[in-house]
């Protein structure tokens, strides 16, 4: 229960979705979690559940595409826990679904800004003290969109695409100082961002496509973010780890009369 006792953590979108769930397993598992969300009444709800249960946590408003608002996220977390930030999951992210004919700029740009620029802004200055540690790591929410294209996901696949990416490049630069960065590729699973994106119709046609043959659940997210951030994956770095029943690895979903 006390895997991650006096490690510090900072978890953007820690408000809600997958970010919360985060945010509150690991405050279980003895973490002092700097909660961060430009929703910062939410985040305070989060932290405040926490606190309740006996655990550590900080409410901290943050917009994640503002240099100035993460180094002041940071600044304030820090102070609070007394140190530097060990662990950071970059969980901040919007979806956008339009038709790629007539996916709007400025939405595209809001969704790269968010999803891609946020989580450099936050690994940036969450590395500068790791890299002294000599110690971190670095966890970032991607998705399968991001190796499987999805009608009205112009912006978002692309933007999880970049972040596997980015994930790789920090890697490849901060290995040698102790510093691992991984990501997760989350399956269909039900979030506040997702909600809209889920009917019955979808639901099934999902779940025919996921050899578990089920959605994921957030509790399926944490799992995966609690081994990335411990001492057990010191050695995996650069990876993208799919948590997603399968969904990736399936193709076909029938041959003949096999099903």
């Amino acid at each position: 229960m006390n895997r991650f006792n006096n490690k510090t953590a900072f978890v953007s979108g820690g408000g809600s979705g997958i970010g919360e769930a985060v945010a509150i397993e690991l405050a279980a598992k003895g973490a002092k979690v700097a909660v961060a969300d430009i929703n910062f009444e939410n985040a305070t709800k989060v932290a405040c559940e926490i606190n309740e249960k006996g655990g550590h946590a900080r409410a901290v408003r943050v917009d994640v595409t503002n240099f100035e608002s993460v180094e002041g996220a940071f600044v304030d977390a820090e102070q609070w826990y007394g140190g530097s930030t060990e662990i950071l999951v970059n969980s901040a992210g919007i979806m956008g679904v339009h038709s790629f004919i007539d996916y709007p700029a400025d939405l595209f740009a809001k969704v790269m800004a968010i999803n891609v620029t946020g989580s450099f802004l936050c690994s940036q200055r969450a590395a500068k003290s790791m890299v002294v540690a000599r110690n971190g790591r670095i966890i970032n929410v991607a998705s399968v969109s991001a190796e499987r294209a999805g009608i009205g996901r112009a912006a978002y696949g692309t933007s999880k695409a970049a972040l596997v990416g980015l994930t790789r490049q920090i890697a490849m630069e901060l290995g040698s100082f102790g510093v691992t960065a991984n990501a997760i590729a989350p399956g269909p699973v039900v979030t506040p961002m997702t909600a809209a994106s889920y009917n019955p119709d979808t639901i099934d046609a999902y779940t025919s496509m996921i050899p578990a043959r089920r959605l994921g659940l957030l509790e399926d997210m944490t799992a995966a973010v609690v081994f990335l951030a411990s001492d057990e994956a010191a050695y995996i770095n650069g990876v993208l780890l799919p948590v997603d029943g399968g969904y990736l690895a399936s193709g076909v979903a029938k041959t003949g009369k096999l099903s």
